[in-house]
């Protein structure tokens, strides 16, 4: 397994809000890759996304280390440390003032040489790259999105609506929040992508696609997307994972 994370604040914003871990797991062949993009304010946000991130990668690590866990309860593991990464931004946010209302989106992949698992909660992405298609793996947890669903406006619309930042679901700002959970068939060439909303912004899914099939594996990929997200302007932070078996 291969796998390669980037980060950049942007060309826009001052700080970089956005937080990432890559990690093995010892005494099983996978890989734990977590993603957040805080919200809340300049401080908040960048808290929220390092609590979220090293809470849950810490939480599942601990669960996939034991010898009792089954592969099929990757899944579960994956949503109690997401439960455990919300009520650590949570609490946090009850704790002082400053904080109060601060949150982050989490998309995660579990990586072994057999399955893969991913989850999200928000609007950072999972994509799976083949070599014929890109296909989006998570559903985006925001208002554009349910007006998508509902019919109210097109894919295309929703990509410059004046709303298209506000998500609907978010860790750290109410003490529950629900995870979705996909486990997407990885074959050997194909890529995972994990990406803020700062890299979807600026870049169209068929753009990101054909940029896979220039570039091949993780480290170049994830380069070639982040310099094309900073040439576009890049707006917002951009933060990119990429894993292959």
């Amino acid at each position: 397994m291969n796998s390669f994370g980037i980060t950049d604040r942007g060309k826009v914003r001052r700080d970089n809000q956005d937080s990432f871990l890559i990690e093995r797991v010892e005494g099983r062949n996978c890989l734990v890759a977590v993603l957040c993009d805080g919200m809340g304010g300049e401080k908040a946000g960048n808290i929220a996304s390092d609590l979220a991130a090293k809470t849950y990668a810490g939480v599942l690590k601990q669960r996939l280390g034991s010898p009792k866990l089954k592969i099929a309860d990757v899944p579960r593991a994956m949503q109690e440390a997401c439960a455990e990464a919300n009520h650590m931004v949570y609490s946090y946010s009850c704790f002082d003032r400053e904080y109060t209302g601060m949150g982050t989106t989490l998309v995660s992949a579990v990586m072994f040489d057999e399955r893969v698992f991913v989850l999200n909660v928000g609007d950072s992405r999972a994509y799976k790259l083949t070599r014929k298609k890109i296909i989006q793996i998570t559903r985006d947890h925001s208002l554009v999105q349910d007006m998508v669903d509902r019919g109210e406006i097109s894919a295309a619309e929703a990509r410059n609506h004046p709303r298209r930042n506000v998500i609907t679901r978010a860790l750290g700002v109410d003490e529950n929040v629900p995870s979705d959970s996909f486990s997407p068939r990885l074959m050997r060439g194909d890529l995972l992508l994990l990406c803020s909303d700062g890299l979807t912004n600026m870049l169209e899914d068929q753009e990101i696609f054909r940029a896979s099939r220039e570039h091949h594996d993780p480290l170049s990929l994830g380069r070639a997307l982040m310099g094309m997200a900073l040439e576009r302007g890049a707006r917002d932070n951009v933060t990119i994972i990429a894993l292959t078996k």
